[in-house]
């Protein structure tokens, strides 16, 4: 290959990746809130529904922001749900409205606790290595669009047994 004519594209590639947010970095942002390393776990074989979390939701601003909803081409729909280990053990899902995010704060979601983005109706198993678009809606943010790339989660000190869906 001659350098000489393979340094042009080389240069043009460089500059497109340097100005595409995309390429850049795994998560977005929408108005003060930045999205951080969107994930979803590995479904088994005809599992009809799934899970999606991020490692944060920043609300950067000094306003509060919520999180209204979620969609993607994976799912039939999306529900944004909240899991908790009751008095007696019982592990209880409850859908939410919405994600609040007060100004200056992170929210984690991980598996195995707390809030996660349940992706109802899956028209195929989310794979390990696999990706895709997850389009989010905030009160003051407005919609973005992140990859989300579905990982097998880290396993982490002190968590609740994953749960399934």
């Amino acid at each position: 290959m001659n350098l000489r004519l393979a340094r042009p594209a080389l240069c043009t590639l460089l500059i497109a990746l340097l100005l595409c947010p995309s390429a850049q970095a795994h998560g977005g942002q929408a108005g003060d809130i930045v999205i951080t390393h969107p994930f979803a776990t590995p479904t088994p074989p005809g599992a009809r529904n799934g899970a999606a979390y991020f490692v944060t939701l920043e609300n950067t601003g000094k306003l509060p922001d919520r999180l209204l909803s979620a969609s993607t081409p994976v799912a039939q729909s999306i529900e944004i749900h909240t899991m908790s280990v009751d008095d007696g053990g019982v592990m209880r899902m409850r859908e939410l409205p919405d994600i609040a995010l007060p100004p200056g704060q992170a929210l984690k979601m991980r598996p195995g606790g707390g809030l996660h983005l349940m992706l109802v109706g899956l028209k195929q198993p989310l794979v390990a290595g696999d990706t895709f678009v997850l389009t989010l809606r905030f009160e003051r943010g407005g919609r973005t669009e992140v990859k989300v790339v579905v990982q097998v989660p880290k396993p982490r000190t002190g968590d609740a047994a994953a749960h399934q869906h």
